[in-house]
């Protein structure tokens, strides 16, 4: 049986789930492949530390070029995370004719345009269904499985640690401080966990969908971020009250020329796919011109979800090098479909909004207020006040009709202003009416 040379550069956790499952379903890999996908060699900085596997017989080293330079090895598989050694690494594999693999989100979406013209030039396959979502499958269900459709719509919730806070948040009554210290302890996130609560992991994630969906590599200063920082129990509590979860999301919505991209907290009605994707759990929500709604669901990270997503791109490899396959086309699966097409500035888009405004407990305030709101002609569809709670402070909370982003702000500037309104605004975007769901 034909064999298919591999070298591994990082054995952290996605690295040894990858380890992991090459060694125990051996078996079922070579029957899948069609042959042998052999780990001719390990690099690492740290090749002491025992991962619980049986590694005996695979050569360790720390120097990553090793691998790279290394005739007989075919695959690079790149699990070290980050945009600068990992980006030497990638760019000097395909140059040597290597194919590559890779769970580098950060990576694909600040190089992406570049290491793919690159495979094509040098005739190898970038693999990097471990990239987004984890375990989900969906690099390979919007390249293959949904190819023939138009994406006009994706709402997805690709970070597992900002919706296991959210998540805690709503079911316990947890401030978002007590839920990250937990959340750190018991390890399932960073210390700090920024990159997952502020949206740039998930932007990243986005970049990769976009350009699997339309051909065009978006840059991050092009997508609108916003983190869940700011939520507060209080603000899960009138969620719910008014018939909404809250959740992170990405959102892409194309028409015509024009494109939706953005990250941030929104609300979204009980009924829609994605409010029963709780804990550490990601969904997918995608629209297609003829499939209509598709939903993906499963584990978003984790080591044995990730790895298990870098042995299918090794499987893909392989069976393509077992068929005698010479030439590997353009990677991505879409050139771009439109030169035009350009993102919206979310000044632009319009949506409704959830208010949350901590205001004096007196007689006139709720009118001048909503007079603010009127002169930028945004209307409001309900309100919640309750009784006093801090001081004479009490929140005023609305939900209002669709409006435009650059309005919304420009009224949330003036009534932060007044002097009966003693915090910031909390206002979070709306998505669906939950009566209507």
């Amino acid at each position: 049986m034909e064999g298919l040379n591999i070298g591994i550069i990082g054995l952290g956790t996605v690295g040894s789930g990858c380890v992991e499952i090459l060694l125990k379903n051996k078996e079922l890999v070579r029957a899948k492949a069609g042959g042998d996908i052999r780990i001719k060699k390990i690099a690492d900085l740290d090749i002491t530390r025992d991962r619980g596997l049986d590694l005996e017989g695979i050569p360790f080293v720390t120097e990553a070029m090793e691998i790279i330079q290394d005739k007989d090895i075919q695959v690079v598989v790149e699990l070290i995370g980050g945009t600068t050694k990992a980006r030497e690494y990638a760019i000097e594999a395909i140059k040597k004719g290597k194919h590559l693999v890779t769970a580098n989100k950060a990576l694909l979406a600040e190089t992406g345009s570049y290491l793919f013209d690159l495979a094509k030039e040098n005739n190898v396959f970038i693999g990097f269904e471990a990239s987004v979502a984890g375990g989900i499958p969906i690099i390979t269900a919007v390249k293959d499985g949904l190819c023939a459709n138009f994406i006009r719509k994706l709402m997805a919730i690709l970070n597992g640690t900002s919706n296991y806070i959210l998540t805690q948040m709503q079911r316990h009554n947890k401030t978002y401080e007590e839920v990250v210290n937990e959340a750190v302890r018991l390890g399932f996130a960073e210390d700090p966990p920024t990159l997952d609560v502020n949206g740039t992991d998930v932007s990243h994630k986005l970049i990769i969908l976009l350009a699997l969906f339309y051909g065009k590599w978006f840059s991050m200063d092009q997508i609108y971020k916003e983190g869940i920082e700011r939520i507060t129990p209080q603000d899960l509590i009138f969620a719910d009250e008014f018939g909404y979860k809250v959740k992170l999301l990405a959102i892409a919505k194309a028409q015509d020329e024009e494109l939706e991209a953005r990250v941030h907290p929104v609300m979204i009605p009980k009924a829609h796919m994605l409010a029963g994707v709780d804990e550490a759990y990601n969904g997918i929500y995608i629209e297609g011109d003829f499939v209509g709604p598709t939903l993906f669901y499963g584990l978003g990270a984790g080591r044995r979800p990730t790895g298990s997503a870098v042995v299918s791109d090794l499987i893909a490899i392989a069976r393509k090098v077992f068929a005698g396959q010479r030439e590997f086309p353009y990677g991505l699966g879409s050139q771009p479909l439109n030169g035009k097409f350009k993102i919206k500035p979310i000044e632009e888009v319009s949506m409704p909004y959830y208010f949350r405004f901590q205001a004096q407990d007196k007689p006139g305030v709720l009118s001048k207020i909503s007079g603010i709101l009127a002169h930028h002609q945004i209307s409001i569809a309900s309100v919640i006040q309750k009784g006093r709670v801090l001081h004479g402070s009490v929140p005023i909370v609305m939900l209002t009709h669709e409006a435009k982003e650059s309005a919304v702000r420009k009224a949330i500037r003036e009534i932060d202003k007044l002097d009966v309104v003693s915090d910031a605004t909390v206002a979070i975007r709306v998505e669906g009416d939950a009566a209507e769901n």
